[in-house]
């Protein structure tokens, strides 16, 4: 798995999957497995790959600056 998920991306999806699995607590017990949804984007933000980017063509992390190159 390379990365397609730029670091603005992966620190939004990062706080919103939290978000999401906060209600974990919050909610009933039908309405709070949906929560585990949350998972989803988290996972994407700790591994910076997005199967549904992979699946369109979509980078949007940019390439390694190369160091000692002018």
């Amino acid at each position: 798995m390379t990365c397609n998920v730029g670091w603005f991306e992966r620190i939004t999806r990062f706080i919103i999957g939290v978000i999401i699995l906060g209600l974990y607590g919050a909610l009933t017990p039908p309405w709070r497995y949906i929560a585990l949804l949350g998972l989803i984007p988290l996972g994407s933000a700790l591994t910076g790959f997005c199967p549904i980017y992979a699946q369109l063509g979509w980078n949007r992390c940019r390439p390694p600056a190369h160091r000692g190159e002018s």
